[in-house]
């Protein structure tokens, strides 16, 4: 607790620009700028499937901008199921290069980027595994798309495949719209697909605030999430 009040001063002191990628699991073809922090945080949500109702809190994804055009993310999250213990999942860190600056780096035409991840050991998700992404970015008037493509090797050693998809609506709204399209395939073992309607409120430079519903079929079988959270950022350099 102490540190996360920590780096909310730090975000009030050294103000920059936040712009969330909660409440999605696609991204962007951006980073984060030279020794800025970015901090995704939601502290409370909810996932209702397969294995009854599931408590998330929190979920975070770090994000710093290591050199000009390079970041590094960390993340993860602690479940707290119905029946059962808590276990932290998710846990992942990886790094990600803008290959062609364009419309995200006020640069004419496409942005392109590259995130590569290892993904950790954690309490139920024994053994490691890893991934790597190719993320395109474009900006209209009326909004803005990102593509997500990549394939993986999982922690229990499977192949896997991963697409996803963010349409926002216009930049300049203080709250936006956005819809979220995910299919994701372990081969033998998973297969799903998933559509997210999301909130993203754009309260000033420093925060951002989220919502998303996520609908999704995993295996057939359905799958509804809740995400809530926000976002801040403040640099190490100033």
């Amino acid at each position: 607790m102490r540190a996360l009040v920590i780096v909310l001063l730090g975000c009030l002191i050294f103000p920059t620009c936040a712009w969330a990628y909660r409440p999605f699991d696609s991204t962007e073809a951006a980073v984060a700028d030279l020794g800025e922090f970015e901090v995704e945080l939601s502290p409370l949500g909810f996932r209702h499937g397969d294995d009854g109702p599931v408590w998330i809190s929190p979920a975070t994804r770090l994000n710093y901008g290591l050199a000009p055009g390079w970041e590094a993310v960390l993340e993860g999250q602690v479940e707290h199921p119905a029946s059962g213990h808590s276990e932290p999942t998710e846990n992942e860190l990886s790094f990600k290069k803008v290959l062609k600056e364009g419309i995200l780096q006020d640069q004419p035409g496409l942005s392109i980027a590259t995130e590569g991840a290892i993904l950790l050991p954690g309490d139920g998700q024994p053994g490691a595994g890893f991934s790597l992404t190719g993320i395109a970015s474009q900006r209209w008037s009326w909004g803005t798309l990102h593509v997500n493509l990549g394939g993986s090797r999982t922690r229990e050693g499977h192949g896997g495949l991963f697409f996803g998809s963010i349409l926002e609506g216009p930049a300049d709204w203080p709250v936006r719209p956005a819809i979220e399209f995910i299919y994701e395939r372990e081969f033998s073992t998973l297969e799903e697909a998933s559509l997210l309607a999301g909130l993203i409120w754009q309260v000033s430079d420093k925060f951002a605030f989220d919502l998303g519903i996520r609908q999704a079929r995993v295996n057939s079988r359905p799958e509804t999430e809740i995400r809530t959270g926000l976002t801040f950022a403040f640099s190490t350099l100033e």
